[in-house]
Order: structure tokens, then C-alpha cells, then sequence
């Protein structure tokens, strides 16, 4: 069996402690995973500390910038590579993996190259009070070692919306990629040494959270910030610990999300797009659709149709041909989701499409597959309703007017995402305004400009990635004021 180590100021360490990564699609084992213990964690942070005084520290931006732009290259050049450890750890068709989750992350080492260069720094020439001019001026500074703290559904592509930003701006990095999907994380560390980025840059720590290497890492001291992307209930450990220094944080946390389908939709583009959000990575992607808000003059129609497209999905293997939907992350995941479905029937919901474990007749029967389910009939205060399954759910609602499906879409904690659907624009802007999500799609769904902000509110959430605002966030600023 494949082993999997640490990777630590640019050479693989091993450990005396280590646990199976099992396959989503077979639940058979695949790797052999090193775990990090406290002392490993310290010495990845130490590498990442000295080389911010090393040639890293003293290399110009645009000398940065070429090694971005490098790394973007050797992760295309290493696709096959990257595509095979991603279906292997989370059992995405391979389509998928090729063009989201590895093509957008080597996107990413370009755009902020290229964000870097172009929109860093500032200067501003104002008046001063005695008639004269002044000229300011900013200067940013990385922080320095930064933790970023991978999930497990799409780990290469919101791993590198950490890296990629910090490296551009100078900063060193002690990655800690989910103890489920452990694999790109390791074969990054591979392209960042090839293409010649110095040693202890880019630095990965294998493990767990509580009592492993998650926890060790957010108690070094000496990590400046951290980035992280998972469930809220971490994300506030994390916050807890990066108050001891007042250390920076960047958190993108659960959703519940909600979509309103108005009465005039375009129904052949809307199902098509719900089906996506819903059903997408097997529900497994923060900004996935588990509520539809759907007016009542189609309601019937609608969750006939999109019953009807849930069981034309193909459920299989990430190489399969036709496959839509692979299996659930790891068995443990899948009784969450079976428990979360058997509790809206315990509320009262009606299954209309799925909810069951399908049957292969082949190895595929030991993996973490799930049918797409929709669920109907739950009142607003069920739990299946108010809490993120983060699987391939959804609940249909029917509503009335406007107001109504707005107060219902909004009445949460969470505020990732939302979606709208109505050939009436006036509408759809009127409603989009109400929203209280960071992203919000009016007639599409993960339509995406990486250079756009987006943030959580509430429960989903701590400050602003994309573009410009995570340069800022991993950059120290200093403005220069000079009277001329």
C-alpha cells in the first residue's frame, strides 16, 4: 500500500503513527497515512518561520509571481496525477475533478500572480488644509506563516484559494489538508519543490483535529493567521484559539442554502440548474441548494420534474462512463446523511425520490453511495430544515407570495449563498436585495468570477475571500504620507 508522508521544510517526514485511508467507492484501503504529532506540527511551523528570513523573504514580487505562474503550469502538467488522487480520496467523477477541482486551482496560482502585480499597493494625491499637496502612499508586508486548513469535498481547488493568495503575497504556509482527503495536498508539495520553490514555503501536516495535528497547529504561536474552510462548530474552535496573539482569521463555514423558483422561470434552465446545486459532488459543496422555495402555481410540476431528473442521475465510480454522482465522502459521513433523512421522516416529511443506499452487485457495494433524495411536507422549524446535511438533499416548499418565500428563505443563521430564479428582473434584483448571503445567483448557479468577494454571514462565515480581499487579508498594510 501507498504511504503518504508529512512534507516539511521541502523533504518528506514519516512518523510512527499512522492511520488507513479508505476508498469512498469501494471502502477498501488505498494509502497509508503519516500523522503528525505536536513535534512534527512545531517543526513545520519552524521551517515556515525561517524561510520567511531566507531567500523567500528577500525575493521581489514579480520573481513571486513567475514561481506562481510555474506551479500553475506543473499542476496542468501533472493533471492525470492530481485528477487520480482527487477521485481516489473523494469519489468525484472525473470530469468534475479534471475541470474544477484541479483545472480552477491552478487557475487560481495565475489570477493572483497577476492580482499581486496589478492591484497590491496604492497612492492617492489629496489637498492638504494650508493649500499645499501631500501624496500617500501603501505598502504591504506579508504576515507570516499562515495555517491553511483544507475540507474534505473539493480539497486541491479550496486548498489552493489559501496557498495561492498567501504566496503571492509573500507569506509561508504549513497546510493541514483533511485527514479524509489527504493525497493533493502531499502531490502539491511535489510541483512547489520541482518548479524550485524554496524549502519551507509550502509545508503539509497530516492528521486529525482535537488532539492531532489540526489542534497542534492552531496552538502554535508562531502561525500569524489562519485560513480555514469546514463545519461552523470548527471554525469557532479555531477562532477561540487564534484570540491568545489576536491572531487573524478567514473562515468559510456551513450553509443552508435556499433557492426561490418564481412561477415564470425559465423551467428548462431552472432544472437543469437545480439539479445541480442539489446533486452536484453528491451535495457534498458549501454553496449547495437543500432548501427550494417553489410558487405554488408550479409546485406540483416541479417536484415531479425534478424527482424525474434525481432518478435519471448515474450513481457510480469516478472513471465510469456517464457517471453524474459519485458516493459520499466515507461511510461515517453516510450515516450522518441516512440520519439526518430518517429524521425528516420521523418530522413528518414525505421521500419522493430517494434516501436509500443503491445496490451494484460489485465492489462498489462497499463504498459510501447514496441516492439523490428530495423531501417534501416539513414545516419550517424541522431540523432537517434548520441544519446543513451536506449531502445530496433537498426540501421542497411551496409559497404563495413574494414576501412569504423571502421571509422563509432568510429565516437562518446561516448566509452562504442563495438563489433566484424569475424571468422578471425587477423581481429578481428586488429579491436579491433581501438576501442575506454572500453569493447570490440570480437565474444560474456557481457561476463564478474568482476575482469577485465572497464572504459568509452569520454562521457561515468570518471575513471576505476572492480576489483583491484575500491578498488583503494575508498582507500586513503600512500607508506613507509625504508632504510634497
Amino acid at each position: 500500500m501507498k504511504q503518504v508522508a508529512n512534507f516539511i521544510n521541502g523533504q518528506s517526514v514519516t512518523t510512527g503513527n499512522t492511520f488507513e485511508k479508505i476508498s469512498p467507492v469501494t471502502g477498501k484501503p488505498v494509502a497509508l497515512i503519516h500523522e503528525a504529532d505536536r513535534a512534527t506540527v512545531d517543526q513545520a511551523v519552524a521551517a515556515a518561520d525561517a524561510a520567511m528570513s531566507g531567500p523567500w523573504g528577500k525575493m521581489p514580487l514579480a520573481q513571486r509571481c513567475q514561481l506562481l505562474y510555474k506551479i500553475a503550469d506543473e499542476i496542468e502538467r501533472r493533471m492525470d496525477d492530481f485528477v487520480a488522487v482527487e477521485c481516489e480520496d473523494v469519489g468525484v467523477p472525473e470530469a468534475m475533478a479534471r475541470t474544477i477541482f484541479i483545472g480552477r486551482a491552478a487557475f487560481l496560482f495565475r489570477m493572483y500572480a497577476d492580482q499581486a502585480r496589478e492591484h497590491l499597493d496604492q497612492a492617492y494625491n489629496f489637498d492638504t488644509p494650508d493649500g499645499g499637496r501631500a501624496l500617500a502612499y501603501t505598502y504591504h508586508r506579508p504576515k507570516g506563516v499562515i495555517g491553511a486548513i483544507a475540507p474534505w469535498n473539493v480539497p486541491m481547488l479550496l486548498l489552493a484559494f489559501k496557498v495561492a493568495p498567501a504566496m503571492a503575497a509573500g507569506n509561508t504556509i504549513v497546510a493541514k489538508p483533511s485527514e479524509v482527503t489527504p493525497q493533493s495536498a502531499t502531490l502539491l508539495a511535489e510541483v512547489m519543490k520541482s518548479v524550485g520553490v524554496p524549502d519551507g514555503v509550502y509545508n503539509v501536516v497530516h492528521g486529525f483535529g482535537r488532539e492531532s495535528a489540526g489542534e497542534y497547529l492552531t496552538e502554535n504561536k508562531s502561525v500569524m493567521a489562519y485560513s480555514f474552510t469546514g463545519e461552523s462548530t470548527t471554525g469557532a474552535v479555531i477562532m477561540r484559539a487564534a484570540a491568545t496573539g489576536l491572531r487573524d482569521v478567514s473562515l468559510e463555514l456551513g450553509g443552508k442554502n435556499p433557492a426561490i423558483i418564481f412561477a415564470d422561470a425559465n423551467l428548462d434552465a431552472v432544472f437543469p440548474g437545480s439539479s445541480m446545486s442539489c446533486f452536484s459532488n453528491t451535495g457534498q459543496i458549501c454553496l449547495s441548494t437543500e432548501r427550494l422555495y417553489v410558487q405554488r402555481p408550479i409546485y406540483e410540476e416541479f417536484v415531479e420534474r425534478l424527482a424525474g431528473v434525481a432518478s435519471a442521475i448515474k450513481i457510480g465510480g469516478p472513471f465510469e462512463t456517464g457517471v453524474q454522482m459519485g458516493p459520499l465522502v466515507s461511510h461515517n459521513h453516510r450515516e450522518k446523511v441516512i440520519t439526518a433523512i430518517e429524521s425528516a421522516r420521523d418530522e413528518g416529511g414525505q421521500v419522493v425520490y430517494g434516501g436509500e443506499i443503491p445496490e451494484f452487485g460489485d465492489e462498489r457495494d462497499g463504498g459510501a453511495f447514496i441516492q439523490p433524495t428530495i423531501i417534501t411536507g416539513l414545516p419550517e422549524s424541522a431540523s432537517f430544515v434548520r441544519n446543513e446535511v451536506f449531502g445530496p438533499v433537498t426540501h421542497i416548499q411551496p409559497f404563495d407570495e413574494e414576501d412569504e418565500a423571502v421571509h422563509m428563505a432568510t429565516n437562518t443563521a446561516y448566509g452562504l449563498t442563495s438563489t433566484i430564479w424569475t424571468q422578471d428582473i425587477s423581481c429578481g434584483h428586488r429579491v436579491a436585495s433581501q438576501m442575506k448571503s454572500g453569493l447570490i445567483w440570480l437565474n444560474s448557479w456557481q457561476l463564478r468570477d474568482l476575482r469577485a468577494p465572497f464572504s459568509g454571514h452569520g454562521l457561515s462565515g468570518v471575513g471576505t475571500q476572492g480576489g483583491r480581499e484575500s491578498l488583503e487579508f494575508f498582507s500586513d498594510v503600512s500607508t506613507v504620507t509625504l508632504k510634497i
